[in-house]
């Protein structure tokens, strides 16, 4: 039996690719058998923003993602996970962040990255500024309580 990969995580401005990403962790592997991704795009809030900047602290983002990412890897039987979080100005239809999950079957691919991403949306240290297609800046996003509450459903009891 293969043990699990340790979590990959990286925080980048750069885009990915979500096929290059999937071959990475399944190459070679003959144990894996669901592989669950969730890519996260930016939207353009109905026409209105040109861009989305996000910020972090290099450093902490990575290790408070990874914290998350081995929590994940402790609560299901995973062969990998993944997430990839990216920063800068990002524009309408980019890519802003990618979970990768695989595992011998499907339910503990689909629940450990239902529950990185909604750690991801919800608590993961990242700052998120709107830049309006009328040239002027916006505002900072708060989070939103649908997100905390997504994420309090995975609390342990």
């Amino acid at each position: 039996m293969i043990a699990a990969a340790a979590p990959m995580v990286r925080i980048q401005a750069a885009d990915f690719d979500v096929a290059a990403e999937i071959a990475l962790m399944t190459q070679g592997r003959t144990d894996v058998g669901a592989v669950v991704t969730f890519t996260g795009l930016c939207r353009d809030e109905n026409g209105s923003l040109s861009a989305l900047e996000l910020e972090h602290y290099p450093g902490m983002a990575e290790a408070e993602i990874a914290r998350i990412a081995q929590e994940a890897s402790e609560r299901w039987p995973l062969s990998g996970i993944t997430a990839i979080h990216r920063f800068g100005k990002i524009r309408p239809g980019e890519n802003i962040v990618l979970v990768v999950a695989a595992s011998k079957h499907r339910q503990a691919a689909f629940e450990a990255a239902n529950f990185l991403m909604d750690y991801l949306k919800s608590r993961a240290p990242f700052w998120k500024k709107e830049h309006l297609v009328d040239g002027s800046e916006g505002s900072w996003v708060d989070a939103k309580e649908s997100d905390d509450a997504a994420a309090a459903r995975w609390a342990k009891s």
